[in-house]
């Protein structure tokens, strides 16, 4: 390798959090290195210049229903991405997220004797369940890159890989203060998979029907990714209440800086507005194999921001059957409390000193460092 020759670079996404985490990635790659990129992505890595080996909406999948439907096309794609990465011979293969599908694309590589470096980006939640699967990854990635601070401790206690925190690309978008607004947009994060979507929205529509002349809620905004746009905008345009939706790649530190709360379904949206400041309500409607395997694990808390701070600071309603009554109820309870949205402020104030800073023995890094340090050892 020289600094004249291009970082060969193959990045897989497979859904929206994930594709704006590699697109993070590589923006900062190519402020540093000529990059030459293929792989796997959606809106954010195609503004980068990648062009998807196949539609990253094909991996967004949640629930062993939507699997089950689309396991055929499923195990095509990770043996076509296997065998994309042997035959373009990249520096570098970046595993973003997708946990099983990467963990697949890893064992195939293997198997088809691929000798380079294979990163995995974003830690699986192993301290949640299943602790025996982290020693399984460490013949399968050179390095895992972790997303929250306490991960590459747990990874190290359990034998898994060499592990690094590195931060969350929101962390650009946090606010440093906030007091809570008095008054503004209620904010909804339905999901962006398939089933996330057809499971919660029609449950939204429900619980802003019965918040419609709510005082302290000054509008309703959805913002979203620009190929689900029209999708959500079908949706909402018969619900009880206008609803703005909006480009989420935009200024989304000028919305959330004005919103009174957030409703969210679990997952990386519960960090964002964490990091933001944004008071908010966690909800998930799950299918009938998530709805087992839930209350087999004891009913483990799901919301980023409880995880992360090991307490409940955000309600969260784990539902096996809709009930917009429950998450109403609990919505009242926030809005009609700015002690308790302050509450939850203050207690969000104290994660992103913790996502800023990481832990003693695992300070946040570059993730951009941490790939070119393969790349300049080759």
């Amino acid at each position: 390798m020289t600094m004249d020759e291009p970082l060969k670079l193959f990045i897989l996404a497979g859904e929206p959090s994930g594709d704006r985490i590699a697109a993070d990635l590589v923006a900062r790659l190519q402020q540093r290195v000529p990059l030459a990129l293929a792989g796997v992505g959606g809106d954010e890595l195609s503004a980068l210049g990648l062009q998807s080996l196949y539609p990253m909406s094909d991996l967004s999948v949640m629930g062993i229903s939507d699997v089950l439907r689309r396991l055929p096309l499923l195990l095509w794609r990770v043996e076509q991405t296997a065998r994309a990465i042997r035959a373009d011979k990249p520096d570098i293969v970046v595993l973003v997220d997708a946990q099983d599908f990467s963990k697949l694309v890893a064992k195939r590589l293997k198997a088809l004797g691929y000798a380079g470096t294979v990163i995995l980006y974003v830690a699986p939640s192993v301290w949640a369940r299943a602790p025996e699967r982290a020693a399984k990854l460490e013949p399968l990635f050179d390095e895992v890159l972790a997303v929250l601070p306490f991960e590459p401790a747990v990874m190290r206690s359990l034998g898994g890989p060499l592990t690094s925190y590195v931060g969350h690309p929101a962390l650009a978008e946090r606010l440093e203060q906030a007091d809570g607004a008095e008054k503004g947009p209620l904010v909804l994060l339905p999901g962006s998979r398939e089933g996330e979507l057809r499971r919660h929205l029609p449950l939204f529509r429900s619980v802003v029907a019965q918040l419609a002349e709510h005082p302290v809620i000054d509008g309703v905004v959805i913002p979203t990714l620009p190929s689900l746009a029209a999708r959500i905008q079908g949706e909402v345009a018969d619900w009880p209440v206008p609803v703005a939706v909006i480009d989420q790649r935009g200024d989304r530190r000028a919305l959330y800086g004005r919103a009174v709360a957030a409703l969210s379904v679990a997952g990386t949206a519960t960090l964002e507005l964490a990091l933001a400041r944004v008071p908010m309500v966690v909800s998930y409607v799950m299918d009938g194999h998530q709805a087992r395997v839930f209350d087999k694990l004891g009913r483990p808390i799901i919301s980023l921001p409880n995880i992360i701070l090991d307490r409940p600071e955000v309600s969260e309603l784990v539902q096996a059957k809709p009930d917009a009554d429950a998450i109403v109820a609990s919505l009242c309870a926030l809005l009609d409390n700015k002690k308790a949205r302050q509450d939850q402020i203050l207690a969000f104030g104290e994660l992103v000193e913790l996502m800023v800073a990481g832990s003693g023995d695992f300070p946040r890094q570059d993730p951009a460092d941490r790939i070119l340090s393969y790349w300049s050892a080759a």
